[in-house]
């Protein structure tokens, strides 16, 4: 699987102006790459509040679908369902047809965040096959949730995507949020032997900046590729299931996992909190 990271930096509110920078983009990348990657609601922007009534999608554009004839696609968009609620989703296209979507299930309300206010959780973390295998999504603060990444492994994920507007967040180590992200990735990514690839946006809105750093890991949890922080930006990486292969025969971490033993603890601590 050809992987484009393409790190962009949305205007908030502007569908029309983000969509042709994602066709521009995916029509570019027609015969040189398998799936494009776009950021966590890629086509609306982030921080919309009441915008999300006026953004929202009960259909994905008919031009992405198209192009998805020639090549995969993963963005991000508002959704509207048909229980007429919003949610925050994720939308993988694949030979002219939704192939899945999957809704944010841990919108934040904390901090600078306040998403439970304008979209409802989605209920269901899943894989789910592609031509190119079979692989995951998970949306920005879903991936801070140890069960996430867990669940997708033991779905037979190989490869799981991680779109994300993550804010920059200094202090006087730097970039914190980075090493966080990438201590997330690795051992997620180390434990379950599969690849990760995270597509973070850039760009300021509202005051609050998005500082990028996109990166690809492999099953054995090492950072194959990271993208430049602050700016729009691209990147290219092939991901080899012989690498999957390889990182699952030498290690027991996945194949020797005790699900029955696990479901048995969880509903023993969900007795004891309730």
């Amino acid at each position: 699987m050809r992987v484009f990271l393409a790190q962009t930096k949305p205007t908030l509110g502007n569908v029309e102006k983000n969509l042709n920078q994602m066709i521009t983009i995916i029509k570019d990348q027609i015969g040189k790459s398998d799936i494009v990657v776009f950021p966590e609601l890629s086509l609306t922007g982030y921080l919309l509040e009441e915008m999300v009534f006026d953004v929202a999608i009960e259909n994905v554009p008919k031009e992405l679908l198209e192009l998805s004839k020639k090549i995969s696609i993963i963005f991000g968009a508002v959704e509207l369902g048909k229980d007429m609620f919003h949610y925050n989703s994720a939308f993988y296209l694949e030979d002219g047809e939704i192939k899945h979507i999957h809704r944010k299930v841990y919108p934040p309300t904390y901090g600078l965040f306040d998403e439970r206010r304008y979209f409802k959780a989605g209920e269901r973390i899943e894989a789910f096959n592609t031509k190119f295998g079979r692989v995951g999504i998970l949306i920005c603060e879903d991936a801070f949730h140890q069960s996430s990444t867990y669940v997708l492994g033991q779905d037979g994920a190989e490869v799981v995507f991680m779109i994300a507007n993550s804010p920059a967040r200094l202090s006087s180590k730097g970039l914190g949020i980075k090493d966080g992200w990438d201590a997330i990735c690795s051992s997620a990514a180390l434990t379950n032997n599969y690849y990760i690839v995270r597509v973070n946006r850039v760009g300021i809105e509202d005051g609050v900046n998005f500082w990028g750093g996109s990166a690809v890991f492999s099953p054995s949890g090492e950072k194959l590729i990271e993208l430049q922080e602050f700016e729009e930006s691209w990147g290219k990486v092939e991901l080899n299931r012989k690498n999957i292969i390889k990182e699952r025969f030498s290690s027991s971490s996945i194949k020797d996992e005790n699900i029955d033993l696990v479901l048995k603890e969880l509903k023993r601590i969900k007795r004891i909190k309730n």
